[in-house]
C-alpha cells in the first residue's frame, strides 16, 4: 500500500507523537525514515524498541523495523513527504517557543525537492505553518512555495494537528477524525491522501490558520472546563461537601457534563496550548487566562491541604508522578510540582511511589525525598497522598490504608469511606 503517491515519508521528531505516527505509517507499507537528535531514541528504534511506554507501540515498532519499513537517523534524508512532530514549549514568560519547529525546518531544507509535501503536526500558534513556509523559501530560493506560487508551488505545505492521548495513542491515531489545513488546495489534497492511508475517522479539510486555531480551541475548551471542576473542588471543600458526589449528581441533568477535578492540569497540550491563544490575543481571552491561572494554582492548594493533615516529622507517601493514569508521561505534570513543593520545606520525609517511571525527575536532585515501592510506602507512611489514579493505587483496600491519614486528589478512594 502506498500513501497515494508518497512512498517514502520522513517523520521529524520521534517523541510521543512522531514515533506512533512513524510506526503506523510504516505498518501500512510505506518506507519511513524517522529523524531525532536523541541518540538513545534512535538506537532503541533501530533495535525494534520504543523508547517510552505506550500500549501496542512496541509491537508496531518491532514489526516495522523487522520488515525494513522503519529506520531512525539523526539527520534528515531525502523523502517525498516530511511530517514535523517536534515540541512547542512555552517560555518562562508563557510565550510560545518555536525553536524546535525552526530547527526542523532548517534540517529538512537542504534535502527538499520539487514535488515534496511538508506537514506540520506540532501544536502551534496561529500563523506557524506560514512562518515555516517563509523560512523554507528563504533557505531554498530555488524552489517555489504556496505563499508565492499558489497551486503551482514546487513544495506543498499543510498543517494537521495530532489528537491523541497517552495510553490510547495508537487507537486514537487511527480512529480519531483529523483536521487538515493547507496553504493551497493541492496541499490539502496531498496531505489528506497521506492521512487516509491509516486514518479510519473523517479527514476534514480547511485552511492552515483555521486548523491551527482548531487545535488550540480544543485544548483551551478542555482547560476551561477542568478549571471549573478544580474551582468547584475548592468551594466544596469550604462547604464540607464531597465534590465528586456533587459532580456525579449534577451530571444527571441532561445538559450538564462537569469534568473531574484533580491536582492540576498536565501534559504538553492542555497545560500549554491555551497560552498560545492568550499570548497573541492581546487581552481578548480573559476567560482562558483565568482558567489557566486556576489550574496552575491547584498544586499549591493540594500542598497546603496535605500540610494541614501531616504532623511534623511524618512520612508522606506521594502516589504517582505522571500527569495521566497508567502512563509514564511526566510532561507538565502537576504531581511532580506537588512532590517538589512538599519536599522543599524539609518538614516531612517524602517518599514517592511511581510504578511506571524508571528514573525520578532531575529537578528532585538535592531534595529530601526517596523512592519506595507501594508496599514500603504503606508500611512507613503516616500520610498518603494520591496524585495519580494508576490502577494499582485505585485497587487499594480500606485495610491497606487503615490507620493512615490520606488525601485523595482524584476521587479514586471515595468507596473506602462509604
Amino acid at each position: 500500500m502506498s500513501g497515494d503517491g508518497f512512498e517514502v515519508v520522513s517523520v521529524v521528531g520521534l517523541g510521543y507523537i512522531g514515533l506512533p505516527t512513524a510506526a503506523v505509517l510504516a505498518n501500512r507499507g510505506l518506507e519511513v525514515i524517522g529523524v531525532d537528535i536523541n541518540e538513545r531514541a534512535v538506537s532503541a528504534i533501530n533495535e525494534g524498541r520504543a523508547h517510552f511506554f505506550e500500549p501496542e507501540l512496541e509491537a508496531l515498532v518491532h514489526n516495522a523495523v523487522r520488515n525494513k519499513k522503519l529506520r531512525a537517523v539523526n539527520k534528515p534524508e531525502a523523502a517525498q513527504a516530511y511530517v514535523i512532530a517536534v515540541p512547542t514549549p512555552i517560555s518562562e514568560s508563557k510565550s510560545p517557543d518555536l525553536g524546535y519547529v525552526k530547527a526542523a525546518g532548517a534540517s529538512i531544507a537542504p534535502v527538499l525537492t520539487s514535488g515534496n509535501l511538508v506537514i506540520l503536526e506540532s501544536t502551534s500558534p496561529v500563523g506557524t505553518v506560514e512562518m515555516l513556509a517563509a523560512q523554507l523559501r528563504e533557505l531554498r530560493p530555488d524552489l517555489t512555495f504556496p505563499q508565492d506560487a499558489g497551486e503551482d508551488a514546487d513544495v506543498l505545505l499543510a498543517y494537521c494537528p495530532e489528537r491523541i492521548i497517552p495510553g490510547r495513542m495508537v487507537t486514537e491515531l487511527i480512529e480519531n477524525d483529523r483536521i487538515v489545513g493547507g496553504m493551497s488546495l493541492k496541499s490539502v489534497e496531498a496531505a489528506s491522501k497521506l492521512y487516509k492511508t491509516f486514518v479510519r475517522g473523517a479527514v476534514v479539510a480547511t485552511n492552515g490558520r483555521t486548523a491551527e486555531m482548531v487545535k488550540l480551541t480544543e485544548n483551551a475548551f478542555r482547560d476551561v472546563n477542568i478549571a471549573f471542576a478544580n474551582e468547584l473542588s475548592k468551594v466544596c471543600d469550604k462547604f464540607g461537601v464531597d465534590v465528586w458526589e456533587v459532580i456525579e449528581l449534577a451530571n444527571h441533568h441532561p445538559r450538564v457534563n462537569i469534568l473531574q477535578p484533580g491536582p492540576g492540569v498536565g501534559g504538553h497540550c492542555i497545560a500549554v496550548d491555551p497560552w498560545f491563544i492568550i499570548d497573541a490575543a492581546e487581552g481578548q481571552a480573559p476567560l482562558m487566562h483565568t482558567a489557566r491561572n486556576v489550574n496552575d494554582s491547584k498544586p499549591a492548594y493540594v500542598v497546603d491541604k496535605v500540610r494541614e493533615l501531616a504532623k511534623p516529622g511524618d512520612t508522606i507517601a506521594c502516589f504517582g508522578l505522571a500527569y495521566k493514569a497508567n502512563t509514564d508521561d511526566l510532561r507538565e505534570s502537576p504531581a511532580v510540582t506537588v512532590v517538589e513543593r512538599l519536599a522543599e520545606t524539609n518538614e516531612h520525609k517524602i517518599v514517592v511511589v511511581e510504578p511506571n517511571v524508571e528514573t525520578l525527575p532531575s529537578r528532585f536532585a538535592g531534595l529530601n525525598l526517596a523512592r519506595a515501592t507501594l508496599k514500603e510506602a504503606l508500611e512507613t507512611a503516616q500520610v498518603v497522598l494520591l496524585l495519580v489514579d494508576h490502577d494499582e493505587f485505585k485497587e487499594l483496600s480500606a485495610e491497606q490504608l487503615a490507620g493512615k491519614t490520606y488525601y485523595d486528589s482524584r476521587g479514586a478512594w471515595r468507596h473506602l469511606s462509604a
